[in-house]
C-alpha cells in the first residue's frame, strides 16, 4: 500500500504542468492585483534619447523618488538603465538601489535585458544566455523576483520555420530557467510581437520549457490577433508579470485599452501579483510620462476599485 501511495504521489507531482506551477494557490484565493510601473515608460529620459544634447535627464534613484510621491507600490527596473549596461552594475550600485526602494516602501517587481534567442547563429544565442545568467545574479542581489527575456525577431529565411526557431529559443530558456532556479529568480518570457505573437505560441514555448522557474511576461499590446483580450486571458495561468499598454492593438493605435474589461478578466482569472504599466512614445505625438503614467494608473485603480470592492 505504501508503495502504491508513493507511486501515486510521484505521478501526481510529475504531472504538474507549468501552468499549474505558476498558478499554484491562485485557484484557492481571490485575485489580488498590485498596480506597478515599468521604468521603460521613462526610457527617453533615462537614456538621453530625444533629450537635449542626447544626455539623460533622469536617473533610477530620481525615478524611485518620483514613484514615492505618486504612491506607486512597485517598479520594474529594466536593466538598460543601470550604469554600464549590458555589463553588470557594481554591487555598491545594486545595493544602493535596493536600499532606497526599501526605504521608500517600493517593491522591485522585476528587471529585464535585451537578448535574441531566435538568432540562427549559435554563438549569438550562447552569448545572450551568458548575459541572461549574469543578470539573473543581478536580479537576485536586487531582490527582483523576475528577469524578463525576449524571444527575438523572426530571422530572415525562417519565416515559415517557426517550430525550428522555437526549438532554439526553448533550449535557451531551459538553460536560463535552470540557472534561475539556483538563484531564486524566475525568467519571464515576453510576447513582444516578434517570434511570440499569439497566446498559442507563448503557451507552446512555456510548456516546452516546463519549469516552475519560467513563465510569461504578458505584454497586453503585442498580441498580433483580432481579439487580443482572448489571448490575454488565455496566457494568464502562465503569467509571472505584465506590461499593460495604453492600447491592446499596438503602439500608436487610437483604440484605448478597455480597462474595465481587462480588470474583469483579471478578477475571474484569479491572478495574484504585480501589474506594471508601460506607457510609450509615439512618433509625432506629445509624450510626457509624468502626465501619462499617473493617468493610466488612475484609470486602472478606478476599474480595480469598481471590480474588486
Amino acid at each position: 500500500m505504501r508503495c502504491l501511495l508513493a507511486l501515486a504521489f510521484f505521478i501526481g507531482c510529475s504531472a504538474l504542468t507549468t501552468a499549474n506551477a505558476q498558478s499554484a494557490g491562485r485557484g484557492k484565493l481571490p485575485a489580488n492585483v498590485k498596480l506597478a510601473l515599468n521604468a521603460y515608460s521613462f526610457n527617453d529620459m533615462l537614456t538621453g534619447n530625444r533629450q537635449k544634447e542626447n544626455k539623460p535627464t533622469l536617473t533610477l534613484p530620481e525615478l524611485l523618488d518620483w514613484c514615492a510621491t505618486q504612491n506607486i507600490e512597485a517598479v520594474d527596473l529594466t536593466g538598460y538603465y543601470f550604469p554600464g549596461y549590458p555589463g553588470v552594475p557594481t554591487d555598491e550600485y545594486i545595493y544602493s538601489i535596493k536600499r532606497q526602494a526599501f526605504k521608500l516602501g517600493i517593491d522591485i517587481s522585476g528587471t529585464g535585458i535585451k537578448n535574441n534567442f531566435a538568432s540562427p547563429d549559435p554563438a549569438v544565442r550562447a552569448a545572450d544566455v551568458k548575459r541572461a545568467k549574469e543578470w539573473i545574479i543581478v536580479a537576485e542581489k536586487l531582490g527582483a523576483p523576475v528577469l524578463r527575456l525576449f524571444a527575438g525577431e523572426i530571422p530572415k529565411g525562417y519565416e515559415n520555420k517557426w517550430d525550428e526557431v522555437a526549438g532554439w529559443m526553448i533550449d535557451c530558456y531551459k538553460e536560463c530557467a535552470a540557472f534561475g532556479a539556483q538563484h531564486g529568480v524566475i525568467i519571464g518570457i515576453q510576447n513582444h510581437g516578434d517570434m511570440l505573437q499569439t497566446a498559442d505560441q507563448c503557451i507552446k514555448v512555456v510548456k516546452a520549457v516546463n519549469s516552475p522557474w519560467a513563465g510569461i511576461i504578458l505584454d497586453t499590446g503585442n498580441f498580433k490577433v483580432t481579439d487580443p483580450y482572448q489571448d490575454i486571458e488565455a496566457v494568464i495561468p502562465y503569467t509571472v508579470n505584465w506590461q499593460v499598454k495604453e492600447s491592446v492593438f499596438g503602439i500608436g493605435s487610437k483604440i484605448p485599452t478597455d480597462v474595465p474589461r481587462l480588470m474583469k478578466i483579471l478578477k475571474r482569472s484569479g491572478y495574484r501579483g504585480y501589474i506594471p504599466i508601460e506607457t510609450l512614445y509615439v512618433k509625432d505625438v506629445p509624450y510626457d510620462p509624468y502626465v501619462l503614467v499617473p493617468a493610466l494608473l488612475k484609470e486602472l485603480k478606478t476599474a480595480q476599485n469598481a471590480e474588486f470592492n
